[in-house]
């Protein structure tokens, strides 16, 4: 008789009575302390990207790029700014900080993550 129950209540779905809140409550806080490990993560590449740009060979760029946001900046709070035929942008100085602070990066990032 016992394997016929069995095989009924392995087919047969069965409704189970709702777990107490405790365990919810302990559930948020395995969720919180979760989140908190992974606020402490820091991704590699950013502070890599730091670094090289306050390297020798990026500070040029940097100043340049740094030098060229704040002229902009200072042009577009003229009130006469949205009638200049020609709006000077930071794009030419943002690529080459780029490509300078990907040079020295490349070659280190991977070593950090192995």
């Amino acid at each position: 008789m016992s394997f016929l129950r069995d095989l009924i209540e392995a087919v047969v779905p069965s409704a189970h009575a709702e777990e107490p809140e405790e365990e919810v409550e302990e559930s948020v806080e395995a969720e919180e302390e979760e989140e908190e490990d992974e606020e402490e993560l820091v991704d590699p590449l950013d502070t890599l990207r730091e670094e090289c740009e306050k390297t020798e060979v990026c500070k040029p760029f940097a100043h340049h790029f740094h030098e060229c946001v704040e002229r902009v900046t200072k042009e577009q709070e003229d009130e006469d700014y949205h009638k200049k035929d020609y709006k000077e942008d930071c794009v030419e100085e943002f690529f080459h900080l780029q490509h300078c602070v990907n040079d020295c990066v490349a070659p280190r990032l991977f070593h950090k993550l192995k």
